[in-house]
């Protein structure tokens, strides 16, 4: 008898639906203005990109791969972009791109202030690690459930669900690269009389910048890689595909859907490193 667990629940469960009653209940206008703001975003983005010659897009994107890597990067990521159009995924592509584009946005305005915070208070830091801990950790299907909740099936809720899971890295690598910065800086800094916003706009977000930039490209692979998950609650472009293609058992086009997004996410890979390797070098020559 010693051995067996005591007959007792904790229904944290129950609490946690109950909470989301409530705030179904007593804030459903703001979820419907997010909502109208969300989906009229991304319609307008996803429409802008529509617009855009296709051959225009791969001039651009050979162009940063030149000029932030190398003219090699620049032709295999301008053949990458052939390739995509080439299996007949080109608008799945462009909306996909869309809804990365708009939840890494949102992602590094709420990420970056809240880990400039979490630098300067360590009550703060030591509130927000578990939360962090959690959203990393909580299988990322577990996100869909709420937010489909709130908010009807489609690209919204997908990008609700992809901010929650790649909000973490950015916030961690704020404040890792805020409290890094040299203390004989923020010394020399201080015995010029800086104030707190001078030193934090002026010696420690440009001293940061390259941990923060390592934060928002991780930030922005792990919201490319929500592409299949989101695609769960109705979210359309190549993850819907991949979706459609289990399904069915296509392989032809699972694999081309699947090749596209590792495609989208080896350019955003090189050309986010190849920004921070910019700043990087640029820092040191300014130090």
């Amino acid at each position: 008898m010693m051995n067996e667990f005591p007959n007792v629940r904790i229904p944290i469960g129950d609490y946690v639906e109950k909470f989301i009653d409530f705030l179904a209940m007593n804030f459903g206008w703001l979820f419907d203005f997010i909502f109208t703001i969300a989906s009229t975003t991304i319609r307008t983005i996803e429409s802008a990109l529509l617009a855009t010659p296709w051959w225009v897009i791969m001039i651009i994107v050979f162009l940063l791969g030149w000029y932030l890597n190398n003219i090699l990067n620049g032709l295999m990521f301008a053949a990458f972009i052939f390739l995509i159009g080439s299996f007949n995924l080109w608008e799945d592509t462009m909306t996909t791109v869309a809804i990365i584009l708009i939840s890494v946005v949102l992602s590094l305005a709420i990420g970056i202030p809240v880990g400039i915070l979490m630098a300067f208070s360590k009550t703060f830091s030591v509130i927000m690690r578990p939360i962090l801990d959690a959203m990393q950790t909580m299988p990322t299907f577990v996100y869909l459930i709420p937010v489909i909740f709130f908010f009807p099936l489609g690209n919204v809720p997908a990008i609700i669900a992809t901010i929650i899971y790649a909000l973490p890295p950015v916030i961690r690598l704020t404040e890792l690269g805020i409290r890094n910065v040299d203390s004989e800086v923020i010394e020399s800094a201080e015995s010029f009389g800086s104030s707190r916003n001078q030193m934090l706009v002026k010696v420690q977000l440009p001293q940061a910048l390259p941990t923060m930039m390592a934060g928002i490209n991780q930030t922005t692979m792990m919201a490319l890689s929500m592409a299949v998950v989101g695609s769960m609650v109705g979210a359309h472009g190549l993850g819907e595909r991949v979706l459609f293609s289990i399904n069915q058992i296509n392989i032809s086009l699972g694999f081309e859907a699947g090749i596209s997004i590792v495609f989208l996410a080896i350019i955003i890979d090189r050309l986010t490193n190849g920004v921070a390797d910019r700043l990087q070098s640029t820092g040191r020559r300014s130090a």
